[in-house]
């Protein structure tokens, strides 16, 4: 089973810090990459209940159906890599590929046939090693909304965490309560409902 745990910080930066960033760390236009992000839950959210989320990544061409679920302060992502075909069945509620996420779906007690396709979240990605870790700068898009984000994932919890608030505090830049990218789309999303 494609397994592991995603360690990372995350903290929403203005267009102003963004810029500010990618010009300190020398990152251009061309090192950007695009990506696509399908989320998927059932008419309840289900998923968002158990603090989970399902995705479809498309990124150059491949396609990469994760689960993330809670496991203790971080998360459990299960991947499976899927065919063009099968995302495209699945943004029209076409059958769910059999596989390992289909299995951890089942051990939530989700049904495959609940789940549909609510909202896609596009980004431009640029990733640099930094220190022990992965720095990255993401420029997302979701329902008519623009937002800036620096994220840095790390395989050790506790001197990934110290080293990200280094950077930030070197930088200038305020610690802001950041949720992941699902939660602010599921976010907006609710709150384009109420209006």
């Amino acid at each position: 089973m494609a397994q592991e745990i995603e360690i990372e910080f995350k903290n929403l930066v203005t267009e102003e810090e963004f810029t500010r960033l990618t010009s300190h760390f020398h990152i251009k236009e061309e090192d950007f990459t695009s990506q696509d992000n399908h989320y998927f839950d059932t008419p309840d959210y289900q998923l968002k209940e158990k603090q989970s989320a399902l995705r479809i990544r498309e990124k150059k061409g491949v396609y990469t159906l994760t689960l993330k679920t809670p496991l203790n302060e971080d998360l459990l992502e299960t991947h499976q890599s899927i065919s063009k075909e099968q995302t495209d069945s699945l943004l029209q509620g076409g059958t769910f590929p059999k596989g390992e996420v289909a299995d951890v779906l089942d051990s939530l007690s989700i049904s495959h046939l609940s789940l549909h396709h609510f909202g896609t979240l596009s980004t431009r990605r640029a990733e640099i090693p930094y220190k022990d870790g992965l720095l990255v700068f993401d420029k997302s898009s979701y329902l008519q909304k623009e937002d800036c984000e620096l994220e840095y994932e790390v395989k050790e919890r506790k001197s990934g965490e110290v080293a990200f608030h280094e950077l930030l505090e070197e930088h200038h830049i305020p610690q802001r309560k950041t949720e992941n990218k699902i939660k602010r789309f599921y976010l907006e999303k609710l709150n384009q409902e109420k209006s």
